[in-house]
């Protein structure tokens, strides 16, 4: 029967909208004699009222360029004109609010961006006025329940504007009204700047006069319309002589689905993008959330086919158009990376669920757009940021997807050649060079398609994926064949730079594949289960499938994390040990940095790749010695329901213990590998020391971060036998910087800024006073502490007193190395006289 409905609902709009045009005045369309957005009978105008509603003639006079679709648009010179079917009036229809024309600085992604989050509104008639009402879906409940009426009378809807009735359409089924200031007013709801962006860029207002409709579009089930806004400001992120700003803004207006999708019901346990609500129909004595997860509604085609366990195609596939304006020779990659998806929904159940086509000429379709929302589009945007995304557009009542647009910047391949460049280099001569081969930037192009298809079929990043595999068996030649580099492609689980040469020589792969827990959420999120009526009935069965998998780790999903308290979820890292991963990494940086020369060397070029890379390098190095600081003052977080048992571990001791000593050996020992003397004086006039003592200053004042030690503290408070304490971690970081006062050693330049690090970082927790952590944040690897109350004064000046002892004791065997000692002694006295 849903089906049936569905069916009649799709025919009665195609039926009654006409085909689509763009309201340009190049391009003008008159409506035939009659025509209209419905089919309803032609009834007899009112009379017009002087300065009321007037005929339809009237306002939509012959000069209009018109376009029908979900609602007829018109255009009459200057003003821009809805003309709103009563048929819509009260249904929910999404407002999407995206950057069209931008400026640089303005923020990371360009053209394309959500400048707001996704909204829905109504249109509901009021006397001779039209309003625009905000829809939240923030508190629901069932509509046949008594406290319904309590849910809508304490969320009343806001009134974004109200527009005067112009006109009744001509069989009077319909409203128009003029719409122009919706779109060339400072309307926030549709606004191009958050608060912050106006706040940090000095905006003062919206010119209006400077603002304008640009043109509007009607499809079956959207309308586009594409409008100009103009601020003025005064730190303006681009042209900030002129004081303005302008912007292109596109805004959709698209109807939600008459008949909702069964929603799934979202566990953390299982990586999904997700929408939540507050829900008072539910009985549990509390107002009591629930969150769905976001995916695209697929039915079988064929049910008792589906029920016996064979593979059936969906009723509607998931297809992806490949923009006209992509470079023809990444097309077919670009393809590929999309229908690898196609054996994650075959273990859901479906065959050819996933596909990806060319967009159809003007010759072939003549009324295909990249705008109507009925197609999904991969788009090529041509500019210089280093990226891809995918975004979706869904349903706020279910999580279904409706649609989505990924958005594939040219200058991504910048990025893969980086990235395959640092990381592989080392022993594969396909990615020695500053440009490689089609094929292989086509096979990354791939990797990276099918990445950003992942987050259009609802699924985050799994940070955790990658600690599933033992960093031995990433140079295994024949676990990657079966088993890639991770278990899913949705990790930043580059290429294998765990892998030596001579497992290179031997076989090994090197490239992310669509992997185990890919299959597994695609099922878990895009399986139907039989029998099931509602969220509440699926939940036992999506229980029963994450506990069937529960113990093993290809399964488990870490969330991303800006500075991650868990080291297993971590950015760029591969295997389960992050100190024998990044010494395989540093190894092979190690071959690249005598090759650097040879390998970006082209006659006639200057030395700008040189550059880059080596700057990559020093990058890719950092990563290394981000991911083993991670386990010092680490958190294992492991999400279980109560028959599951403990969420929460703390990192054992001699894991802490090892990443200090691997960060004492490889970053505070000056890593003298990195300066390479042949390439710098191709590359700059100075700065590699500052850029050394940068790494470790950075690491040590990340050691030394309150929120960090909060969690040793924390530790030795709740299991002081196991735990490595705070003492102990700043007393082994202080003597591995300070082995020269034990050694009698020439302290170098590079040492004498590190130790001057330490200091400096000791001085910030004992007097500054704003160093207290007031607020916890997961994300960002924040913990809550008061500084002043807590140990962490106290052992600072504690460890100082022991420093300046052994500073006073030390015996060092050159003049500036007892210089730099005595300033030590100096700024440390000073300190500790200050607090």
């Amino acid at each position: 029967m849903k089906l049936l409905n569905q069916l009649k609902y799709a025919i009665l709009l195609v039926c009654a909208l006409a085909i689509t045009t763009d309201l340009s005045a190049q391009d003008k369309k008159k409506k035939k004699k009659g025509e209209t957005a419905t089919t309803a009978p032609t009834q007899k105008q009112p009379a017009a009222k002087k300065g009321g509603i007037q005929p339809f003639e009237k306002v939509i006079t012959k000069e209009a360029v018109s376009d029908d679709g979900l609602f007829n648009v018109h255009k009459v010179g200057t003003k821009y004109y809805f003309e709103i079917p009563k048929n819509l009036m009260e249904k929910e229809v999404l407002v999407v609010s995206r950057i069209a024309g931008t400026v640089k600085g303005l923020n990371f992604g360009g053209a394309g961006m959500k400048s707001r989050p996704q909204q829905v509104i109504r249109w509901q008639r009021h006397g001779d006025n039209i309003l625009l009402r905000s829809v939240s879906y923030t508190s629901v409940a069932d509509e046949d329940l008594p406290i319904y009426n309590s849910v809508k009378n304490n969320n009343v809807e806001p009134i974004i504007m109200t527009f005067p009735i112009k006109a009744y359409n001509k069989d009077t089924t319909g409203y128009v009204i003029e719409v122009n200031d919706l779109f060339t007013k400072d309307i926030t709801m549709i606004g191009a700047l958050s608060s912050n962006q106006r706040k940090n860029f000095g905006i003062r207002s919206l010119d209006s006069k400077r603002s304008m409709v640009d043109y509007m579009k009607a499809f079956p089930q959207n309308v586009e319309v594409r409008h100009t806004l103009t601020y003025t400001g005064t730190k303006l992120p681009s042209n900030v002589l002129t004081g303005t700003l302008t912007l292109n803004m596109n805004q959709s207006f698209i109807l939600l689905p008459e008949e909702p999708m069964l929603p799934r019901r979202y566990d953390e346990r299982v990586g999904y993008f997700s929408i939540g609500q507050t829900d008072y129909s539910l009985d549990e004595q509390k107002a009591a959330s629930r969150r769905y997860i976001t995916k695209w509604r697929l039915e079988p085609s064929d049910v008792e086919a589906f029920n016996r366990g064979e593979l059936v195609e969906p009723v509607k596939p998931i297809v992806y158009y490949i923009d006209p304006a992509t470079p023809t020779q990444w097309v077919e990659y670009i393809k590929k990376g999309v229908e690898d998806w196609q054996v994650a929904f075959e273990a859901a159940g479906f065959k050819n669920a996933i596909i990806a086509k060319e967009a159809p000429s003007k010759e072939e379709d003549p009324d295909w757009s990249p705008e109507d929302v009925r197609y999904s589009v991969i788009r090529y945007i041509s500019t210089d940021i280093q990226n891809a995304q995918g975004p979706h557009v869904h349903d706020p009542r279910t999580g279904e997807i409706l649609e989505s647009d990924i958005l594939w910047y040219h200058n991504v391949m910048n990025l893969l050649r980086n990235w395959y460049f640092i990381q592989t280099a080392a022993y594969n001569t396909e990615a020695q060079g500053v440009k490689f081969k089609d094929e292989i930037m086509g096979e990354l192009i791939r990797f990276v398609a099918a990445h950003e298809v992942g987050h259009t079929l609802g699924l985050p990043h799994n940070m955790g994926s990658s600690f599933a595999y033992p960093t031995d068996s990433l140079r295994s030649p024949t676990f990657t064949a079966t088993s890639g580099t991770a278990p899913s492609i949705m990790d930043y689980a580059r290429f294998n730079y765990v892998a030596q040469p001579e497992d290179f020589a031997n076989g090994v792969k090197i490239m992310p594949q669509i992997g185990e827990y890919d299959k597994y959420s695609i099922m878990w999120g895009y399986r139907p289960i039989s029998g099931a009526n509602s969220s509440e009935e699926e939940k036992e069965t999506l229980d029963k499938w994450i506990l069937e998998k529960a113990d093993n780790p290809v399964y488990w999903y870490g969330r991303q994390t800006g500075n991650p308290i868990d080291p297993r979820a971590q950015t760029e890292d591969l295997g389960n040990d992050a100190m024998k991963s990044s010494s395989y990494g540093i190894a092979n940086l190690k071959r690249i940095v005598p090759n650097l020369i040879d390998w970006t060397e082209e006659n006639g070029k200057d030395y700008g790749d040189l550059s880059e890379l080596y700057g990559q390098v020093f990058n890719q190095y950092n990563r290394y010695m981000g991911h083993v600081k991670s386990n010092i003052g680490g958190i294992y977080r492991t999400p279980r329901t109560y028959e599951q048992g403990e969420v929460y571990e703390f990192v054992p001791k001699a894991t802490q213990r090892k990443a200090m000593q691997f960060l004492q050996v490889e970053l505070f020992r000056t890593p003298t590998w990195l300066i390479d003397q042949d390439v710098l004086s191709r590359t700059q006039d100075a700065g590699v020391v500052n850029r050394i003592n940068g790494l470790q200053r950075r690491m040590v004042a990340t050691l030394l971060d309150p929120s960090r030690l909060a969690r040793l503290i924390e530790f030795e408070a709740l299991d002081p036998a196991n735990a490595y304490t705070p003492q102990e971690m700043v007393t082994d970081l202080r003597i591995g910087i300070f082995s020269e006062l034990r050694t009698g050693g020439t302290i170098d330049v590079y040492r004498r800024g590190l130790q001057r690090a330490y200091v400096e970082r000791m001085d910030y927790l004992i007097n500054n006073e704003k160093s207290d952590v007031t607020s916890s944040s997961p994300f960002a690897g924040r913990t809550a502490i008061d500084v002043s109350l807590s140990d962490i004064r106290a052992i600072a000046k504690a460890d100082l007193k022991i420093l300046a002892r052994d500073i006073q004791a030390a015996k060092v065997n050159n003049g500036i190395s007892q210089i730099h000692l005595d300033d030590l002694a100096d700024r440390i006295e000073e300190i500790l006289d200050n607090d």
